[in-house]
């Protein structure tokens, strides 16, 4: 297979040209930080929790074009939305509440945050320009994207060599401690550690990664993928961290789950050590099911609240099913991968409890569109998209009909979408990664 066909060289020339009108500067000064959005196959909901989750990016995302400047000057303006950012590296972040300014101004500051915070000393700035090559992207982890996309301009300004984990860690920090979200790393390891072509896994707890590759035999002639990626918008665009969306909230009762299943009393059970079911000493005050052996959720799980319980048999049946994906995935099996993202999905609705009317609605449809072998909600299903796998012979019949069925179900939410944004065909793409002097 190829490189991913993203960005084009349209896209590449618009920001050079922009960059180098705002800093004066020549064009061919101008270093490009390009960083995908994600989709996460299976392992919804638990990355949180220490769960094994799967991850590709795709041939959409974030393109961030930069100078450095060395007065250490940050100086930016986005595509997408109204005002400038600007502030000195030399400022001490400390939160977001701290700054009367636009919103999206908050993933720049929060980049500098984590570097501060881990020590990192930045003398320069950068003048950028940040655009996303898809105006609705919720679902598909664009403020990941767009946090890593100014650490890596951050980083390569002040001549900062940084692995792709420890980054992974950084945005984390942006994520979790400047923003207030209580996310997990999938959306950062998805994007920083993806390639292409591959089927990335993540085990959340230990912070390990591997890629299964695809089975050869499986892929259509001429080398193209037997698959494409179908997304769906349900023209919600929400943020996660409004207090409707419910996000924090599942995050805390999985926690107490987590809580209730270890303070349960040890089953007589030979075969489980205190080892195999406590919480480690980083748990304790902070315990995730990722802690609690299978065995001693099995043995204790009558105990919980429904609320609770339903938490819990998400988190473990996911766990089974991104297992049971990797081995499909590594055998070309596409539909019994593709079912077990259904089973995810309908998990995700009725143990996980999150989405609301529309996003369900795309979701059932998707079910039915032809070609379709799996499909689910893609983040955390309380706006967004809905992604799919599908028949690659059959990507522009399925679209269609989700164009058509979803119009049908919530017209005001789906005129609110550009037609030929409705529903779009993707493929893979490749990790986040600066490039300079990209050539159109």
């Amino acid at each position: 297979m190829g490189a991913s066909s993203w960005p084009s060289a349209e896209e590449v020339d618009n920001v050079r040209n922009v960059v180098a009108k705002m800093s004066g500067r020549d064009h061919r000064d101008v270093k490009f930080v390009v960083s995908p959005y994600r989709i996460c196959p299976l392992g919804a909901h638990i990355d949180h929790q220490g769960g094994i989750v799967t991850a590709m990016t795709i041939n959409m995302g974030i393109i961030l074009g930069f100078i450095p400047t060395d007065d250490g000057l940050v100086f930016l303006h986005s595509k997408q939305f109204q005002g400038d950012v600007t502030f000195s590296v030399n400022e001490e972040q400390i939160s977001k509440e701290t700054h009367q300014e636009p919103g999206w101004a908050h993933y720049a500051r929060g980049a500098l945050y984590a570097l501060q915070k881990r020590g990192y000393h930045l003398s320069k700035g950068i003048i950028g320009y940040i655009c996303g090559s898809e105006e609705h992207s919720s679902g598909l982890s664009s403020s990941a994207a767009v946090g890593i996309a100014y650490l890596l301009a951050l980083e390569n300004a002040n001549d900062k060599t940084i692995s792709p984990e420890d980054n992974v860690e950084l945005d984390r920090v942006i994520e979790n401690e400047y923003l207030n979200l209580r996310n997990g790393i999938l959306d950062q390891s998805a994007i920083l550690l993806s390639k292409y072509g591959y089927l990335t896994c993540v085990d959340c707890k230990i912070k390990e990664h591997k890629f299964v590759k695809f089975a050869e035999e499986n892929k259509q002639s001429r080398g193209h993928m037997a698959y494409k990626i179908l997304l769906a918008f349900s023209g919600l665009k929400d943020c996660l961290t409004d207090k409707n969306s419910g996000y924090n909230s599942r995050v805390s009762e999985c926690q107490k789950a987590a809580r209730a299943l270890l303070e349960a009393p040890s089953p007589p059970l030979p075969t489980i050590t205190t080892t195999d079911h406590r919480a480690s000493d980083d748990g304790k005050s902070n315990p995730r099911l990722c802690d609690v052996n299978p065995s001693l959720y099995e043995a204790h799980k009558a105990i919980l609240k429904p609320e609770l319980a339903n938490r819990a048999r998400h988190y473990f049946s996911e766990n089974e099913r991104v297992i049971k994906g990797i081995e499909a995935w590594a055998s070309g099996n596409l539909e019994v991968f593709g079912k077990l993202i259904s089973e995810s999905g309908h998990s995700s609705i009725y143990n996980y409890e999150c989405g609301c009317e529309p996003m369900k609605q795309l979701y059932e449809i998707l079910l039915k569109a032809p070609g379709v072998f799996g499909a689910r909600f893609s983040g955390a299903g309380f706006r967004g998209c809905c992604l799919a796998l599908v028949d690659a012979r059959c990507a522009d019949k399925a679209a269609a009909y989700v164009k058509e069925k979803y119009r049908m179900v919530q017209p005001k939410l789906a005129s609110a979408i550009p037609e030929d944004r409705l529903v779009l065909i993707c493929e893979p793409g490749g990790s986040a990664h600066i490039r300079e002097n990209i050539q159109s």
